[in-house]
């Protein structure tokens, strides 16, 4: 029954979500909100055709582990430094704003104080998926764009995980110290040893076996899931594991054949990922959060690509690569979802805002998505001008 299950859904995911995006692209919609609005319908909030969205958003975060690891591949550790560096003084002072501007809307509207914190939290984060699925490849690897892009994207993915730290030692009643040390002392000591396994294993097998492509793509799936298995093993994300995976292999030779190889496997799951994101979410409380949920959106809409261009803009860049920088990264991330939901779990808040975040998240993604398809090169974009893969 499992097996007929998860068939019968993929069958209903792929099958609708080819039927809405044909809509979206005559409507010039982004196909990104046809495949939510999919999952808000068919979900089991909605017409209640697929049941489990649990078990749709678990196969849906494989596609983040290879956008993730995709992500790695692109960037040499010595270019990734130099990244970062340049982009941690915009994300720090950013992610200041955008906590204080969440934090006084959950007080406002009176919710609790450590709630209220865990709202301006989450405003801190942009989407990495919007941020790179996005994002032309192009301007991924070749324009300084992308490089800002994802340098911000990372260090509030390193932010967002020192959260997920504390949330997870909140429900464990431990010392959240402690459990944060071991966990900073982890990540240097899981790229050290992957490190080793790629130069003396991984690397040798690939100058062995490079004529045989289908290993060689399966040997880039193992390595990637298996990277991120080991990193989840030891208490950090499979999504830091799949970076780490992926920037110790990019000095290979066939780093770039394949980024081209899991491409159609990445998307395939995103799709999936889209679709459990509309799923998830409750319906039937939407009239208890909708007006302050519709004003963090408009908030984080309005404010996030007006200071992430004016601290870029203060940092010397161009007007234009400020600008289109904001308004690629003007939403609410993903992150905030899983926080939103290991908070609940671990007794920090209450569903209610745990919907409330999920609902702004939510809007924000679709606005969002709808601003960079029709205003910047994107390669799903509805006009043959902006379409860049």
């Amino acid at each position: 029954m499992i097996e007929q299950s998860i068939q019968y859904s993929i069958f209903l995911i792929f099958t609708g979500a080819a039927i809405f995006a044909t809509f979206a692209l005559y409507a010039r919609q982004a196909m990104i909100v046809a495949y939510i609005a999919l999952g808000l319908i068919l979900g089991p909030w909605g017409m209640g055709f697929i049941d489990d969205a649990e078990l749709i958003s678990d196969i849906s975060n494989i596609g983040i582990i290879f956008l993730l690891y995709l992500l790695g591949l692109d960037l040499l550790p010595q270019q990734l430094w130099e990244m970062l560096r340049e982009a941690l003084e915009v994300t720090l002072l950013s992610c200041v704003a955008f906590c204080l501007i969440g934090f006084l809307i959950g007080f406002l509207f009176g919710y609790e104080i450590l709630q209220a914190l865990l709202i301006g939290a989450v405003m801190m984060f942009s989407s990495t998926i919007i941020g790179l699925k996005l994002l032309p490849t192009t301007t991924l690897h070749h324009r300084h764009t992308g490089q800002i892009i994802i340098s911000i994207l990372l260090i509030q993915d390193l932010i967002a995980i020192v959260i997920l730290l504390l949330l997870q030692g909140y429900g464990k009643g431990g010392n959240l110290i402690v459990d944060i040390a071991s966990q900073l002392l982890y990540l240097p000591l899981l790229i050290g040893v992957v490190y080793l396994m790629a130069r003396f294993i991984l690397f040798k097998l690939i100058l062995r076996f490079d004529q045989i492509h289908e290993y060689i793509f399966l040997l880039a799936i193992a390595w990637c899931l298996g990277i991120s298995e080991l990193a989840y093993y030891v208490g950090l994300s499979h999504e830091i594991g799949a970076l780490v995976a992926g920037v110790t292999m990019a000095s290979s030779p066939i780093a770039l054949f394949i980024t081209e190889r899991l491409k159609p496997l990445r998307d395939f799951f995103l799709i999936i990922f889209f679709f459990s994101l509309g799923a998830g979410f409750n319906l039937a409380v939407i009239d208890e959060i909708l007006i302050p949920g519709v004003i963090l959106a408009t908030l984080a809409l309005v404010f996030k690509p007006l200071i992430f261009s004016w601290l870029l803009r203060m940092q010397g860049e161009k007007k234009y690569v400020s600008f289109e920088t904001g308004f690629r990264l003007g939403q609410i991330s993903e992150f905030s979802l899983l926080i939103a939901v290991l908070a609940v779990k671990s007794g920090f808040i209450d569903e209610r805002t745990s919907y409330l975040i999920q609902f702004a998240t939510l809007l924000t993604f679709v606005v969002s998505s709808y601003i960079i398809v029709m205003k910047y090169p994107t390669p799903i974009s509805v006009t043959d001008r902006l379409r860049r893969d």
